[in-house]
């Protein structure tokens, strides 16, 4: 085996092991977003409208993903200062995203909408488990981040070699999208 060989070999099986990883969290949210729906039908189910702030969030998240597909175009042309940029403005947004998400939970609390307690509703509980989720799964889309702007600076990445960047654009993307669903999930099926 050739040492091209081996390497499309290794980033075939590292590229089918984030799909694998991606499936097992599509499972995780198919199971929560199917719990909502039938509890829908419980005679304590509150709607309520989602808080401005996830709206904001998701604005954000998109456009981060706009980016982070910039940073992998302009590194496939040895760009490395606009890779740089976009990097950064990509890891700007998903700490945004991040404060707008925390902000949505504060309004809903201001709202009197609890996760827990006396004064939560299933729906309530149901927003904040399923957001919260979404938030852990996107400490591991961040972390990939931060990984890929180190290996960045390191100049481990340039055209001929974007393996690490690919994934971590792939597993971005696949987070902005999966929040995408949920967003549009919560907003229309209240």
């Amino acid at each position: 085996m050739t040492e091209i060989e081996f390497k499309q070999r290794h980033a075939k099986t590292k590229k089918m092991l984030l799909w694998f990883a991606m499936i097992s969290f599509i499972m995780v949210f198919a199971g929560l977003t199917s719990a909502y729906v039938v509890s829908k039908s419980r005679p304590d189910w509150k709607p309520f409208d989602l808080p401005t702030p996830f709206l904001i969030s998701t604005v954000l998240i998109l456009i981060s993903s706009l980016t982070f597909h910039l940073a992998k175009k302009a590194i496939q042309k040895d760009d490395r200062k606009t890779t740089s940029t976009m990097l950064l403005i990509t890891l700007v947004l998903g700490v945004l995203f991040v404060f707008f998400q925390f902000k949505g939970f504060s309004t809903l609390i201001e709202l009197g909408l609890f996760f827990t307690g006396p004064s939560s509703t299933v729906n309530s509980s149901f927003l904040f488990t399923i957001v919260f989720a979404h938030l852990l799964h996107l400490a591991g889309g961040l972390i990939s981040l931060l990984i890929v702007i180190y290996n960045h600076f390191k100049q481990k990445y340039n055209s001929t070699q974007t393996l690490g960047l690919e994934l971590g654009a792939i597993f971005w993307h696949f987070l902005d999208f999966l929040w995408l669903y949920l967003f549009l999930f919560l907003y229309f099926f209240k």
